[in-house]
């Protein structure tokens, strides 16, 4: 199913979009940041709605929170016939999303992304969820969002780290699909990039590949380059004083897998060579003991792309050449850890 989509369009459109919803009740999302950066700018485009405030954040992004968002819906009394806008980066999309979907077994929902990464990546394709069990997106759901309505206006309230955490998205999709779009955005730093660009050339990507596979059972696994190995380190270092923004995990993931492409796919030195230090140059690479490297093998092997108990990794041929369901050995991942 194609979504509908909107890149830097007039405010005016999405209040005429959400009229033509016709809904009984609406609601926004927002949290602490969203609430104080980014709802002033498109308050007054809302028609009479409820506004629901969580706490930001990768940690808030669990089964009680979505229980204090149902709860609000409830107390509110919405119906099957009721909206809710997620106002946020990932975290709001994907819980918002998640939360919508299973609310009295699912109501309408708009996703206003208001980060780069969720501009780019979160807020396409219908993948909906939140974290279990020190595990991210373990319990989830496909459905695609009534709309997506995406504006660069609000990559100006982001602080630096947020921006370039979302870049990491924007080299993946380079990576697995263009080597010319890859050869233009290595040329520039994370700051000099043209991000409503970027914006629409991500988008394109995505949407092309998830209409033509929604649900994951084929091509777009190759979306999750970088994201065996990247979500295992977010999850091990989520709680500690080194915890990673969700990018520079991802970053870090697509250096391991471009050592991994060499050794497993065919990926030519030149080129592996070439996105590691492209990437080292615009991320910090952090460090990681052998008991470390023990832990992130063991979370890699709740990757939903897993089968029989062998970790399958998203892999390149070369730069715009991916592919997917590559068996990884634990000694293999180790070795490219070193």
């Amino acid at each position: 199913m194609k979504q509908p989509i909107q890149v830097s369009a007039p405010w005016r459109d999405l209040a005429r979009f959400i009229t033509q919803l016709q809904p009984d009740k609406l609601a926004v999302l927002v949290d602490e940041n969203t609430h104080a950066l980014c709802y002033p700018i498109i308050k007054e485009y809302f028609p009479a709605h409820k506004l629901i405030q969580i706490s930001s954040g990768e940690i808030h992004k669990t089964i009680e929170t979505c229980s204090s968002i149902w709860q609000a819906l409830t107390d509110a009394q919405f119906s099957r016939h009721s909206l809710l806008v997620n106002l946020g980066g990932g975290v709001i999309g994907d819980m918002g999303g998640f939360c919508a979907s299973t609310y009295k077994r699912g109501i309408r929902f708009i996703n206003i992304p208001t980060t780069l990464l969720a501009q780019v990546d979160a807020s396409v394709g219908g993948k909906l969820g939140i974290d279990f069990g020190g595990f991210k997106n373990q319990i989830g759901v496909f459905q695609i969002p009534d709309l997506v309505f995406a504006h660069p206006v609000f990559l100006k309230s982001l602080p630096e780290a947020e921006l370039r955490s979302g870049f990491a998205e924007v080299i993946k999709h380079a990576l697995i699909s263009d080597t010319a779009w890859w050869n233009e955005l290595s040329q520039k730093a994370w700051q000099n990039q043209d991000w409503e660009k970027h914006i629409r050339l991500s988008i394109a990507l995505k949407e092309r590949i998830t209409t033509e596979d929604p649900t994951e059972k084929g091509i777009r696994k190759v979306l999750n380059f970088g994201h065996t190995l990247g979500h295992a380190i977010e999850s091990l270092l989520l709680n500690t004083e080194r915890k990673l923004l969700h990018g520079e995990a991802i970053a870090v993931g697509m250096v391991l897998a471009s050592l991994l492409s060499q050794k497993k796919a065919g990926l030519s030195e030149a080129e592996g060579i070439a996105i590691r230090q492209y990437i080292a140059s615009q991320f910090s690479l952090p460090r990681f003991s052998e008991e470390e490297i023990r832990q992130i093998i063991a979370l890699a092997h709740q990757d939903k792309k897993n089968q029989q108990g062998i970790i399958k990794m998203v892999l390149l041929e070369g730069i715009g050449k991916p592919v997917f369901d590559i068996a990884v050995s634990e000694q293999e991942i180790a070795e490219v850890f070193q």
